[in-house]
C-alpha cells in the first residue's frame, strides 16, 4: 500500500467476513466493549494510518488502537527497525528477576531491550530528576507499582487523593481511584481512604468564573483540604495526589491554567506526592514527550503504556523501595520485543522530529474543524494530535462515529458526548485532509 496514495474505501461495512469473524471470537470471548465492528486483517496491506479489514475495506485509522499503535500500522520508522534484528524464541523472560543482553557491550547493543528502554525513559524525565525505571506489563500495573512505592515511600501515609472523571486502569486498585462510568466500578471493593476533588470543566476559566466548584470564596478545594485551620486532613497523612494531566476516558479534559497552578502549588506547600497518569497522554502524543510538560507541576512518579508497549514507572531512586522484592511483574520487564518496540517508538519521535509534527499537524486539524463551524459541534480542543470534538448531544456523537466508520474513518467515542482524535505521530496534511473531510460528511449526514 502506497501510503502518499491510500484512500479509504468502503463497500459494504460490516461485510460477510467481518461478520463471521465477529461472531466466531464471541464464542469465547468475556463481554467486552467494542467501538465498531472493525475487524482488521493482520495479512492484507496496512500503511500509517491507512487498514484493511477482512472484507478488503481501506478504513482510516484515527483511534491507534486508543493511542497504543503510535505510528500506526506497518509503519517503515518501526518495521525497518525490527528488521535490523534477528530476534527468536523465547521473546519473553521472567521480567525483573531475569537479564536479557545482546553483545558484550550495553551502550551499543546488537539488541535493544528492556535495559535500553529504561535508560530512554530516564532521558525523557530528566527534566523532573527521575532516574529509576520499573517495567511491567501495562499502564494500569504501571499505576499500581506507582501506589505502591508512594505509600512504602512515607509508610504513616493513609489517603490517597483523585478527580471527578479519572481513569487510571481496571485493577481493583485502580478502579479505586476511577472516577468514570459506574459500570467500571459498580460493586467492587476499593480502598477505603481515597478522597476525590473536582476536576476542571472549563479550561478557560478563572478562579472568579470557576463553575466546577473546585474554586470558592477565593480558596481551592484542594487547599482548603489540608489548611491547618479548618483542614479535613493532616498533609503528613496523604500519600499521593493522582492526576491525569489531561483526563482521556473521562472526556478529554483539558485543565485551565489556574486549576493546574493551584494544583502545583498546593502539593509544592505541603509536600503531596503528585503522581500523573501518562499512558494515554504521554510518548509524544501531546507534541511534547510527557503532556505535563506543558504544565508547571513537578511530577514524582510518572506511570506510562500504550505507546510504550509496555508499562513503565518511572520515578527517583530515593523513592523506589530500597528493599527486594517490594514489587514484580512476571513478564512486564522481559517482554524482548515489546521493549525493542518501544525504543524504537522513542528513537524515531526524536529522529523524525515527532514532537514538532504532532504540535503543527493538531493546529491544522482543529483549526480546519472550528473553520468548518458544523452547528452540532460545541467544542474543538486539543493539544498536539490528543483530539476532542464534542457534539450537542451523545446521540449525535454516536451517530457520528457510525456514519465516519461507514465513510471509512474509525474514531472513538470519549465523555459524554465527544469523540476523540488520535492520529499517528506522523500524520501528513493529507491525511488530515482526509479524515476532516469524512467526519465533515458524518456530521452533515446526522443533522
Amino acid at each position: 500500500m502506497d501510503r502518499d496514495t491510500a484512500e479509504p474505501s468502503v463497500g459494504q461495512f460490516p461485510g460477510t467476513a467481518a461478520r463471521s469473524w465477529i461472531e466466531y471470537h464471541h464464542r469465547h470471548a468475556a463481554p467486552s466493549e467494542y467501538a465498531h465492528e472493525f475487524v482488521w486483517d493482520r495479512t492484507a496491506p496496512a500503511a500509517g494510518p491507512f487498514c484493511t479489514d477482512v472484507d478488503g475495506n481501506v478504513l482510516l485509522d484515527f483511534t491507534c488502537h486508543i493511542g497504543a499503535a503510535p505510528l500506526g500500522y506497518d509503519n517503515p520508522k518501526i518495521t525497518e527497525r525490527l528488521a535490523e534484528f534477528d530476534i527468536g524464541d523465547p521473546m519473553k523472560i521472567a521480567g525483573q528477576d531475569f537479564y536479557v543482553g545482546a553483545g558484550p557491550d550495553p551502550t551499543e547493543p546488537a539488541h535493544p531491550g528492556p535495559s535500553q528502554l529504561m535508560e530512554r525513559l530516564v532521558e525523557v524525565s530528566d527534566q523532573y530528576g527521575m532516574d529509576t525505571v520499573f517495567l511491567c506489563n501495562s499502564g494500569a500495573e504501571a499505576v499500581e507499582n506507582a501506589l505502591k512505592i508512594v505509600h512504602a515511600h512515607a509508610p504513616a501515609s493513609r489517603y490517597g487523593l483523585t478527580f471527578v472523571g479519572a481513569f487510571h486502569g481496571r485493577t481493583l486498585g485502580t478502579l479505586s481511584l476511577t472516577r468514570t462510568k459506574s459500570v467500571f466500578t459498580r460493586a467492587y471493593p476499593e480502598f477505603p481512604e481515597t478522597r476525590t476533588l473536582t476536576f476542571c470543566e472549563d479550561r478557560r476559566c478563572s478562579e472568579d468564573t470557576c463553575s466546577c466548584g473546585f474554586f470558592a470564596g477565593g480558596r481551592s478545594q484542594f487547599g482548603r483540604l489540608l489548611e491547618p485551620e479548618g483542614g479535613s486532613l493532616d498533609p503528613d497523612e496523604i500519600a499521593y495526589l493522582i492526576l491525569e494531566p489531561v483526563q482521556g476516558v473521562g472526556g478529554y479534559n483539558f485543565p485551565s491554567e489556574p486549576f493546574i497552578d493551584e494544583v502545583a502549588r498546593v502539593c509544592e506547600t505541603y509536600d503531596i506526592p503528585l503522581i500523573v497518569d501518562e499512558i494515554q497522554s504521554g510518548i509524544g502524543r501531546t507534541g511534547q514527550f510527557w503532556a505535563s510538560d506543558h504544565f508547571p507541576i513537578e511530577p514524582d512518579v510518572i506511570a506510562a503504556g500504550k505507546a510504550l508497549r509496555v508499562g513503565a514507572t518511572v520515578s527517583r531512586e530515593e523513592v523506589f523501595p530500597s528493599r527486594k522484592n517490594r514489587i514484580g511483574s512476571t513478564w512486564g520487564g522481559g517482554d524482548v520485543l515489546a521493549a525493542l518496540q518501544g525504543v524504537a517508538t522513542i528513537d524515531a519521535i526524536e529522529e523524525y522530529d515527532l514532537l514538532e509534527n504532532a504540535t503543527v499537524r493538531g493546529e491544522y486539524l482543529k483549526t480546519r474543524l472550528r473553520e468548518a463551524e458544523p452547528p452540532e459541534v460545541v467544542d474543538v480542543r486539543g493539544l498536539g494530535l490528543l483530539l476532542a470534538v464534542e457534539f450537542d448531544r451523545p446521540e449525535r456523537r454516536d451517530a457520528v462515529v457510525a456514519e465516519a466508520v461507514s465513510r471509512g474513518l474509525l474514531t472513538l467515542s470519549t465523555g459524554p458526548k465527544a469523540i476523540r482524535l488520535l492520529p499517528p505521530l506522523d500524520v501528513t496534511e493529507r491525511e488530515v485532509d482526509l479524515g476532516v473531510e469524512i467526519l465533515l460528511e458524518a456530521i452533515e449526514a446526522t443533522a
